[in-house]
């Protein structure tokens, strides 16, 4: 899959969770007041967005970071985090993990092994 085709672009498809596992993903810095340890490296691949659903590919690398999440659901093609929703769960997720994220929650990912997770989020 060429790293700029969008998912949505008038013909159905098929995308493998290999060849996402495999993609070529854009740099993606976080805030420096996001990270908590470490130096993890994120990156990113927009796949389709539009007014109502943004979905793409998503990988962070070993560390711990904060964020405040957007409505999402995501599914981990590889690696291993602890998500610590604050007011809520702890989260133990590896690959063929489906999460389901409310907007607003605050979290912080600790990444174990570099995490690579496709998702669908509202904007």
């Amino acid at each position: 899959m060429n790293r700029h085709d969008k998912l949505f672009t008038g013909t159905p498809r098929v995308v493998r969770a290999a060849a996402l596992a495999d993609a070529d993903l854009d740099p993606d810095p976080l805030d420096p007041a996001q990270v908590v340890s470490g130096t993890p490296e994120v990156r990113h691949l927009e796949l389709a967005s539009g007014t109502d659903l943004a979905v793409g590919v998503w990988q962070h690398g070993p560390g711990v970071s904060t964020d405040t999440e957007a409505d999402e659901v995501f599914v981990v093609l590889g690696g291993s985090a602890t998500i610590e929703v604050e007011d809520g769960p702890v989260l133990d997720v590896g690959p063929g993990d489906v999460v389901l994220m409310p907007g607003g929650a605050r979290t912080v990912w600790t990444v174990h092994e570099t995490l690579r997770k496709v998702y669908a989020v509202r904007p």
